[in-house]
């Protein structure tokens, strides 16, 4: 198991003015993440029929890591494991934050959505976030796009280290009335608000980065811009239900794909849905529309000439759902199997990493809150635990990564991988797999090597006993 590293809540260096020397010389971080999108969703990954240009130039401005995995195989709790560096066993959102009423119909009344678990619960206000880590060293610290951690105010983001906010608070909401099943789920500061009501979600998180990168041009910035392509669209309708959303010029962009609807099941109920290729096609354009807004900004941090001293990290907080690509790999969204976890991750930083540059090493989305902190020079004190460590060494290719072990637990279903093996207990199904040699995980080596999976399935009894004395987090944990 990796070490754990221990880094400091409270910046050992002084708050700094825009404009000072020590600002000029501190770089701006960008960390773009995109939604349910497949380890081959991606030009650059592999896939032929996608139109990322950007992304793909992104790729080939810095490095493009191909074994790089996510905390937990959807959405909240990889977040929160992004944001604060820990195991979702460790900061307590281990599982999601979401109402199941939906999935039969229920579209709730106001009174009612407003004492469902969905609003009421969020990350443990006792867990720091890297957010709060920069907004103490003097970044102003934005936030755009899906949140996912919290409704309450405590837990939203201006609560959580971030001077500036505009998204939407929960795990899903139609592109174009931005409501979660019929809930209007928009805010601006700790306030709802439906004034962009009709406009392509896409756009307005594109309008509001841009906005805060050019208020805070001449200071550093962290922000977090966190799109919901090409996750499926939150809306009971049947008809628009199951499919990400596209304006019909980026549909253009796939002309041999069209928009249909089959015969299906609602409800209970006989209903017209998305057709197969309806699904494939909006899940491709929204992602070449983010594609876009990426392009655009990126374009924007040039022209103001912040370029060269910009950290710009993308992944994606999950493998895809049954609309999308995951390559190679199998399973998909919610699976402990590759395709759930191992994810696309482009880093961009001129002149400390190559461009053109490809890194295999075993890295994962714990490494990102210790590299922004260590890129903008945070000291390590004693005061937080983390469970990754900073991977700007491997990835700009001057170290090795100390990531030996890597641990999932969704539920009943648990995964382990040491070194290049996996061990998978989930759905029914134990095996062990060498992922060097099989990294579609088709060759089952339990029976080849009993003692290896015996090791393996040890070792994540060890880190689960490990998480269990922990301190305690909520709102899962008893205690």
């Amino acid at each position: 198991m990796i070490r754990q590293t221990r880094f400091t809540i409270l910046a050992l260096v002084a708050p700094i003015c825009g404009g000072s020397l020590a600002n000029e010389r501190r770089p701006n971080i960008v960390l773009i993440v995109s939604d349910d999108q497949g380890y081959g969703d991606l030009g650059c990954y592999g896939n032929d029929e996608i139109v990322t240009p950007r992304l793909d130039r992104l790729a080939r401005e810095g490095v493009r890591l191909t074994n790089f995995y996510v905390a937990w195989p959807a959405c909240t709790p990889s977040r929160a494991s992004l944001l604060t560096g820990r195991y979702p066993q460790r900061h307590g959102l281990y599982d999601m934050i979401r109402n199941e009423a939906p999935d039969y119909g229920k579209r709730y009344t106001s009174e009612e959505y407003t004492v469902t678990f969905e609003r009421v619960a969020g990350l443990d206000a006792r867990e720091v976030l890297v957010s709060d880590v920069l907004q103490r060293a003097g970044y102003r610290c934005g936030m755009v796009g899906k949140w996912d951690l919290g409704m309450q105010r405590r837990y939203l983001p201006l609560a959580r280290g971030f001077d500036d906010f505009y998204g939407f608070v929960n795990t899903g909401i139609d592109y174009f009335t931005h409501e979660r099943y019929g809930v209007p789920s928009i805010y601006r500061g700790n306030e709802p608000t439906e004034k962009d009501r009709g406009e392509y979600s896409t756009w307005l998180f594109e309008r509001e980065a841009a906005r805060f990168i050019r208020e805070n041009a001449r200071q550093p910035f962290f922000l977090y811009l966190a799109f919901n392509a090409p996750h499926g669209a939150s809306n009971l309708d049947p008809r628009i239900r199951g499919a990400a959303q596209a304006t019909p010029e980026l549909q253009a962009t796939y002309p041999k794909l069209r928009a249909s609807y089959s015969p299906g099941q609602a409800y209970g109920r006989p209903a017209q849905k998305p057709s197969r290729e309806h699904r494939q096609l909006n899940h491709l354009a929204s992602l070449t529309g983010m594609d876009q807004s990426i392009g655009r900004l990126l374009d924007l941090i040039g022209e103001l000439g912040l370029g060269d001293r910009t950290l710009v990290i993308f992944l994606s907080d999950n493998g895809a759902a049954a609309n999308g690509d995951n390559g190679p790999l199998r399973g998909g969204k919610g699976d402990l199997w590759e395709g759930g976890i191992r994810v696309p991750c482009i880093v961009r930083f001129p002149g400390t990493i190559p461009p053109g540059s490809g890194c295999d090493a075993f890295l994962t989305a714990l490494e990102i809150t210790p590299t922004i902190m260590g890129v903008a020079q945070v000291e390590p004190t004693k005061e937080m635990i983390f469970d990754g460590y900073d991977m700007l060494p491997v990835i700009n290719g001057s170290g090795t990564s100390v990531r030996k072990s890597m641990f999932w637990q969704r539920r009943g279903d648990k995964a382990v991988r040491m070194g290049n093996w996996k061990w998978i207990s989930a759905g029914g199904h134990t095996g062990l797999y060498d992922l060097s040699a099989d990294p579609g995980e088709q060759h089952d080596l339990s029976d080849a090597r009993p003692e290896k999976a015996l090791e393996l399935a040890a070792r994540f009894e060890q880190w689960r006993e490990e998480m269990a004395a922990s301190e305690p987090r909520g709102p899962f944990r008893d205690y």
